[in-house]
């Protein structure tokens, strides 16, 4: 799937205002795709404040929330009935032509994935939010692995996150 030109303001203004939840619904999304990945039916959904991933017992959501506690966690772990959930987070700013290569290649790395969503937001080819889902195996079975990607050409920063979701 290629990109989707988003048709809403691009809303995240700064990385760190972003801020991690597992607990929230479903948000209003510009974009939504649902598919089965490793026997799990995932949505992965782009919000006019960056994205929610739903995955068997997840409901990850990155973006910026009223009211909550901003700044993405570098790791953050949970136990689940059943599964193990991991997520990492990394913020990298880079020079303008750095920046235009990263986004590059980020957009060749999900074009024409089943399991990705990729949507461009007005103003700028390179702000873009990202999403990349693979089947993944652990110790105990099954699982998922996740990529997201956030990026805010104002500030030449680029927010990557990486989930893993595995049987216990």
């Amino acid at each position: 799937m290629h990109a989707i030109s988003l048709d809403a303001p691009y809303l995240d203004t700064d990385a760190d205002q972003l801020c991690l939840s597992l607990d929230l619904d479903e948000r209003p999304a510009l974009a939504e795709r649902e598919r089965v990945v490793g026997g799990l039916v995932v949505r992965l959904r782009l919000l006019g404040a960056s994205h929610q991933v739903f995955a068997g017992p997840v409901r990850e959501t990155v973006a910026c929330l009223r009211g909550a506690v901003t700044g993405l966690p570098t790791a953050h772990r949970r136990e689940l009935p059943g599964w193990h959930y991991a997520f990492t987070a990394e913020t990298r700013r880079l020079p303008p032509e750095e920046f235009g290569a990263r986004v590059a290649r980020i957009l060749g790395r999900v074009a024409d994935r089943e399991a990705s969503l990729c949507g461009v937001f007005p103003g700028s080819p390179e702000a873009v939010t990202a999403v990349l889902v693979q089947e993944a195996d652990g110790p105990a079975g099954g699982g998922l692995v996740w990529r997201t990607w956030h990026t805010y050409p104002q500030y030449g920063q680029i927010v990557s996150t990486h989930t893993r979701l595995e049987a216990r």
